[in-house]
C-alpha cells in the first residue's frame, strides 16, 4: 500500500452529486475493514436537518463552513490512527483548504461520472439544492470538473454497480 496511505491511511472520495461516493464509500470501507463517514449524512445528523434546509436557512456559505469543520474533524481522527474513507459532498473538494488538508492526509478519489448519469440519479431525488435549476446543474457540473481533476485518483464511472468502481481503486497502483 502506498506510503501515504501507510501514514495517514484516509481515502476521501470526491465527485459530483450523484456520482456514488456514499455507497462506493461504504462498499470500499467495508473491503478495507475501515470505518466509513459521508460527511453530507453526519452534517445533517448534527443539524438536525437536510442540507438543503441548512442551504435555504443558512446559506451555503454557513453550510460549507461547517462542511470544511467536518472535514477537519476526520483529517484528526485519520492522523490519530483512525483508517477512513470519508465520502465528502460534491462541493467540498472545491474549497483550496479542503483540498490542501486533503493532499497531506491521505489519497483523494475522484469518481468521474458522466453527466447523463448523475442528473438520472439526481433526477430521483428532491433533497439537493443545487440540482434544482437544470441549467445551473449542468454549469455546475462543468465549473467543477477541472477542480475534480487535481484528486490523485481518477475513478471513470462507467456503470451503475459500485463494485466495478470498488475493484478500479483497489487496483490503481497507489492502493498496491
Amino acid at each position: 500500500m502506498n506510503i501515504r496511505l501507510k501514514r495517514t491511511p484516509g481515502v476521501y472520495l470526491v465527485g459530483f452529486m450523484g456520482a456514488g461516493k456514499s455507497t462506493v464509500g461504504r462498499l470500499l470501507a467495508d473491503h478495507l475493514g475501515w470505518n466509513f463517514f459521508d460527511t453530507d449524512e453526519e452534517i445533517e445528523a448534527d443539524e438536525k436537518m437536510p442540507v438543503s434546509e441548512i442551504f435555504a436557512a443558512h446559506g451555503e456559505a454557513e453550510f460549507r463552513r461547517i462542511e470544511s469543520a467536518m472535514i477537519r474533524a476526520h483529517v484528526g481522527l485519520i492522523e490519530r490512527g483512525r483508517p477512513a474513507v470519508v465520502a465528502l459532498g460534491g462541493g467540498a473538494f472545491v474549497a483550496q483548504s479542503n483540498r490542501d488538508l486533503l493532499e497531506n492526509n491521505g489519497i483523494t478519489v475522484w469518481l468521474d461520472c458522466p453527466f447523463e448519469v448523475v442528473q438520472r440519479r439526481v433526477a430521483l431525488a428532491n433533497h439537493r439544492p443545487l440540482a434544482r435549476d437544470a441549467e445551473q446543474f449542468a454549469a455546475l457540473y462543468q465549473a467543477r470538473r477541472p477542480v475534480y481533476c487535481l484528486a490523485n485518483v481518477r475513478i471513470p464511472i462507467k456503470s451503475d454497480d459500485p463494485a466495478e468502481a470498488v475493484d478500479a481503486i483497489l487496483r490503481h497502483p497507489l492502493f498496491q
